[in-house]
């Protein structure tokens, strides 16, 4: 079951929809019941089921996930490296990385 976003499509609830439908690919190729999943993360069934269905989870819940399916490295890789479009975004980012406080 393999998904890609739209590139017009910048919607949080519609790629954390599609991240729950991942995530519930993953555990039934696992052959973990919801239970099971939530005995192996600490993550409560019910709060499984609501991602599943609705897309919706805490970060704290949903790195508990990422750890059980070891996807551990790509998603700690994801802000790790600078997004830019222009030049002028890089010269910012490149100016910006010592700092420690956002003013």
């Amino acid at each position: 079951m393999e998904y890609t976003l739209d590139i017009y499509s910048k919607q949080p609830e519609q790629l954390m929809q599609r991240m729950a439908q991942n995530c519930k690919a993953r555990r039934l190729e696992r052959g973990y019941s919801r239970r099971t999943l939530s005995e192996r993360t600490g993550v409560p069934a019910p709060t499984i089921e609501r991602f599943e269905t609705t897309g919706k989870i805490s970060f704290e819940s949903f790195c508990a996930l990422v750890v059980e399916f070891d996807y551990f490295q790509e998603m700690s890789q994801i802000l790790s490296m600078p997004k830019y479009t222009t030049g002028s975004e890089l010269e910012t980012i490149n100016r910006n990385k010592k700092r420690q406080k956002g003013r």
